[in-house]
């Protein structure tokens, strides 16, 4: 059952519920198809887009749509999945399930399922603490509520305790271990009968034709987005410099963050090329991607992609490459370690902000281990972009290869810092910020 199961994932509101965008990644990664609720109070942190165009289905959101429920309805979304997970499970959400409240979708489904639920808290450590979120944890365990988390540590508000949400990898690992343990369907009281089970096959198929329709509906969404009409060239990633057919010169960059700008600049209904140098995440849909190496080629595809209207240089370029790299592995010798002569690779952001097909729109990123907002004003007038959006990704921060980040946007009339935030999260602003810069005056 683990394998391949239905998921319906609620987000509630907090500053959590960008997780839970990794977290439908991470079901995706394992096989699992996942369908989307997302409350009033999550829709305030991430977009009912974001989470349509990582599931691949529609996003639900409101109780009373009158497509929705002629399409699916909420009794049916309630059953169709193997499991329900509510992550993040805020302290309102709980208060509802506990009490059997049913006054917006996200609580109504999960009052009409006959699914089990696995549930990962997130709050502040106080609201976790509280004695009527205690009680309604008792009660919800006693109703049968599978609980992961929540984890102890800082919190956006600063305090430190219990109450962050769990990883979405132990989220995912915690559905799979209740999906192996069977009984996630929870039978009726002896002597009842349920009408939905007499009509499944019909209702399964609205659903399939519904899922069949999502694409469209996306991107439908996406054509009449705020960048409709406008051309993104994005690069993200590292590159890999070789020494030998084996070694080479790289950095730790993941290439989340120029990802989840392409993915965002898509969704908001631009022309989207992406150059990615080599990463381990998978291309952004509705985005034209192209794979390199080197910081050459990197280049050499940046200014194939041109024109271009926004130009955003993400990517983690290596400084230095070997000058000449050996054709075969090299070997240990008496002689000790091989002297290795390094050449200075081009520099792709002051290439292209200086040249005759420079976009409308050139921005630059600093990753910068000190002096963050020193080295990222240097580097503006330098490279004659027109933003520079600098972070510190020194090993404590956690940025390269994280999900989180922040960041600071120079530019000429001065500097704007952003809040930690997701990946996603930094994205989404960047891609609004852009749209605003190109509306009509």
């Amino acid at each position: 059952m683990a394998n391949g199961a239905r998921i319906l994932l609620i987000i509630g509101g907090g500053i959590a519920a960008y997780k839970g965008l990794e977290l439908i990644r991470e079901f995706k990664k394992r096989g699992h198809d996942v369908r989307g609720v997302l409350t009033t109070a999550g829709a305030q942190f991430i977009t009912p887009l974001s989470v349509a165009s990582l599931t691949g289905d529609v996003c639900y959101t409101d109780l009373f749509s009158l497509t929705d429920e002629a399409e699916m309805g909420h009794i049916e979304l309630s059953r169709d999945a193997d499991l329900i997970v509510v992550a993040p499970a805020t302290a309102d959400l709980m208060a509802k399930m506990a009490n059997g409240i049913a006054n917006d979708l996200a609580s109504t489904v999960l009052l009409a399922t006959d699914k089990r639920v696995l549930a990962a808290p997130a709050m502040n450590v106080r609201m976790w603490l509280h004695p009527a979120t205690q009680r309604n944890l008792a009660q919800l365990k006693n109703d049968g509520v599978t609980f992961v988390g929540p984890d102890s540590g800082e919190m956006a508000c600063g305090e430190y305790g219990p109450g962050r949400m769990a990883e979405p990898a132990a989220i995912a690992d915690a559905a799979e271990a209740r999906l192996k343990a069977g009984g996630t369907v929870i039978p009726l009281p002896p002597g009842t009968d349920s009408r939905i089970d007499k009509a499944r096959p019909a209702a399964k198929a609205q659903i399939a034709a519904k899922a069949a329709d999502v694409p469209p509906r996306i991107a439908h969404a996406a054509k009449n987005g705020p960048l409709a009409g406008k051309s993104f060239l994005i690069t993200s990633g590292p590159t890999h410099e070789p020494i030998d057919p084996v070694r080479y010169i790289s950095n730790r960059s993941s290439g989340k963050q120029g990802h989840a700008i392409a993915r965002a600049a898509a969704e908001a209904g631009a022309k989207v090329t992406l150059i990615s140098g080599p990463v381990n995440i998978p291309d952004p849909p509705h985005v034209e991607t192209v794979h390199v190496e080197s910081a050459r080629e990197m280049l050499a595809a940046v200014e194939k992609a041109l024109p271009a209207d926004i130009a955003v240089f993400a990517a983690a370029v290596a400084d230095w490459r070997v000058a000449t790299s050996a054709k075969d592995k090299i070997k240990k010798g008496p002689g000790g370690p091989p002297a290795l002569a390094l050449a200075e690779n081009p520099d792709i952001l002051a290439t292209i902000a200086k040249s005759r097909k420079r976009p409308r729109l050139v921005i630059g990123f600093a990753a910068e281990t000190e002096k963050v907002i020193e080295h990222a004003r240097a580097k503006l007038k330098k490279k004659g972009s027109d933003l520079i959006v600098a972070n510190d990704v020194s090993p404590a921060t956690g940025t390269f290869g994280g999900d989180a980040n922040t960041v600071h946007l120079v530019s000429a009339d001065g500097v704007e810092s952003w809040p930690a935030l997701s990946k996603d999260e930094v994205a989404q602003r960047l891609v609004k910020k852009i749209a605003d810069a190109f509306k009509p005056r």
